[in-house]
């Protein structure tokens, strides 16, 4: 359970290190559009997590604590967005597509509801 516990760690630490590296840069390339560092580290998060969720298929042989390390720690603390874009994926995959729209509807709507009220509340 350490192991599992430090690689999860590690990868959360290089994650969370890549984000502030690409989001300083982003913003400091655009920064009247301070969006596009949040949609550059999310859609290269996807890109990763459809990459090492096909790599981990075909190479079973891969430590539980690498996968954890990579894709919790490391694609976790990067972006949690492409932990949402994979899990949408695999619902249509295996034949849930109302399951999925609702999960994808659920999040984005009920992500900006829930941001929304947690402003709210902040400001009284």
């Amino acid at each position: 359970m350490i192991r599992m516990v430090l690689a999860v760690a590690a990868g959360g630490v290089v994650g969370t290190l890549i984000r502030f590296g690409v989001s300083t840069w982003v913003s400091a390339q655009w920064p009247r559009h301070f969006f596009f560092a949040t949609l550059a580290v999310n859609l290269l998060g996807c890109l990763l997590i459809g990459y090492l969720y096909a790599s981990f298929l075909h190479r079973p042989e891969l430590s539980p604590e690498m996968r954890s390390g990579l894709i919790v720690g490391f694609l976790g603390a990067l972006t949690t967005f492409s932990s949402f874009s994979l899990d949408g994926l695999r619902l249509l995959e295996s034949g849930q597509p109302a399951t999925a729209f609702g999960y994808i509807g659920a999040s984005v709507l009920g992500g900006l509801l829930a941001a929304w009220l947690g402003l709210t509340l902040g400001r009284l």
